[in-house]
């Protein structure tokens, strides 16, 4: 660790998330305490715990091999871990106790018995957003990866086709070992694509695509998504369904419908890219 290593951008930017994420759950699990509901409350601590912290956040700030890490992310992340130590207390107390004591000086008699949690500030919904959707594009990439066999070090570039407007780009880079992000009118005919909500991604393969495989991937896609389509719209063209059923219920189905109907049209572009 040093002092005059400045923050990454990257690990700045976690920081921040983290930040958002520990308020949230302090909140839920202050308000399931209140309403005794211990089993909920101890979930919400486990998924903050595993997944966001050890799964995510230190994923994000890990220096590289052998460098070291600079002094204001190390200062965040033993505030973030003391925190989810009295948030553990209570259901793990002689492990939170021991892991408590080791992480800074105490004085004799000092206890995370008697250690207050900290109280809930607000949470900033749009930051909690951004990084699901930064989780969902490394998802989608490392996915590529894993079916394309690509090695896991060699730096891929990412396509977004039309405008990705995310504050966590760095992370999503870091993650999935991306060289940068390029917002495109068209992806590359070579490239596999993946959708997150409504906007379409692609990584560019170049020579490691094998077209006619590819092809036949996309080709049986499309065939699943017509297929699904056509249920759908048999559904909503029962005009007793759509009288009686619920309106959230309906909507439902609308929405799928719409996600459909992109789905098919995103497919066959692909697909007409790559027979080019």
């Amino acid at each position: 660790m040093s002092d005059t290593i400045e923050q990454p951008e990257h690990s700045r930017l976690a920081v921040q998330w983290f930040t958002q994420m520990l308020n949230n759950t302090l909140a839920e699990v202050k308000d399931l305490f209140g309403k005794f509901r211990l089993n909920e409350a101890l979930m919400a601590i486990y998924r903050l715990f595993w997944e966001d912290f050890s799964a995510w956040y230190l994923e994000i700030v890990k220096p590289a091999y052998e460098q070291p890490i600079d002094r204001a992310t190390l200062d965040a992340t033993w505030h973030f871990f003391d925190t989810l130590l009295r948030l553990l207390h209570p259901f793990m107390p002689f492990i939170t106790e021991e892991l408590w004591q080791h992480i800074a000086e105490r004085s004799e008699g000092e206890s995370i018995m008697y250690a207050p949690i900290p109280e809930a500030e607000s949470t900033d919904r749009s930051i909690l957003d951004a990084m699901a959707q930064a989780k969902e594009i490394v998802g989608g990439v490392r996915n590529v990866r894993k079916s394309k066999n690509l090695p896991p070090r060699e730096a891929l570039t990412l396509q977004a086709v039309g405008t990705l407007d995310n504050p966590f780009k760095p992370i999503i880079c870091k993650l999935a070992g991306l060289d940068h992000i390029e917002e495109v009118s068209a992806k590359d005919a070579t490239a596999a694509s993946f959708l997150v909500g409504t906007l379409e991604l692609a990584v560019p393969l170049g020579s490691s695509i094998n077209v006619e495989e590819e092809l036949a991937k996309l080709e049986a896609d499309l065939a699943y998504a017509r297929g699904f389509l056509a249920t759908v719209e048999k559904k909503l063209s029962n005009e007793r369904f759509v009288a009686n059923a619920p309106e959230a219920v309906v909507a439902n189905e609308r929405k799928k419908q719409a996600d459909a109907m992109s789905r098919i049209e995103t497919l066959t572009a692909a697909i007409a890219a790559l027979k080019q």
